[in-house]
């Protein structure tokens, strides 16, 4: 499954003709849009309308379509696969992406996994393990904390059970970073700095290697 601009030329009638998904998608009557749930999100599950149409000439080639029920935002999802499957899978399917994506928002919000100003590959690779590691006891400390018999939302006064992003603030709390003095600021200012000039050197050297001479 890969999702694709509404713009993408898509084949129907056996692969004969090419349209537009936007296009295939604003011929479709009422009757061709389903609600299904794409999974559970922070408030519950995500229901959206979708729709499916058979393209090209594969038995097994969808352009699979996510209607937005409050704002009409249409998605757009090239499918295939090796056996027949029902629209209730394929959404299934697209509703897993979520989860992904959400990840990396989390690991981004909570962990700093976007943090860095690196250019090399080792630096780099030391980083994102660091906050993956971070990410990951973080989110098994929640579901260690996590009630074993959660009640719904509206049976119980009960606080929500521990999150990722309070569990790190508690532990931020609890651990109270380094407060820096005026003389570690102006070494690190000092420092910053000097890196910045070599920078620009280095920069100014290639620019002028670059241009060509009279």
């Amino acid at each position: 499954m890969m999702a694709v601009a509404c713009s993408t030329r898509v084949r129907i009638n056996h692969g004969r003709t090419p349209v537009r998904a936007d296009t295939l998608a604003d011929r479709l009557p009422a009757t061709a849009w389903q609600r299904h749930s794409a999974g559970d999100g922070a408030k519950g599950p995500r229901y959206y309308d979708w729709a499916w149409i058979h393209i090209g000439t594969g038995e097994h080639r969808h352009l699979l379509i996510r209607r937005n029920r409050t704002s009409g935002e249409l998605a757009f999802y090239l499918c295939w696969s090796p056996t027949a499957v029902t629209l209730a899978e394929l959404v299934r399917v697209a509703g897993a992406r979520w989860s992904v994506e959400e990840c990396f928002q989390a690991a981004k919000g909570q962990v700093g996994l976007d943090h860095y100003q690196v250019r090399n590959w080792t630096s780099w690779h030391r980083h994102i393990t660091l906050a993956m590691l971070a990410l990951a006891f973080l989110t098994a400390v929640a579901a260690d904390a996590a009630p074993k018999q959660p009640t719904g939302p509206h049976h119980s006064s009960d606080p929500i059970p521990l999150t990722v992003p309070e569990i790190r603030r508690l532990l931020a709390t609890a651990f109270p970073t380094h407060v820096a003095t005026a003389a570690e600021l102006l070494h690190w200012s000092t420092w910053r700095r000097r890196h910045q000039a070599a920078a620009r050197r280095s920069h100014y050297q290639r620019r002028s290697t670059d241009e060509p001479t009279g």
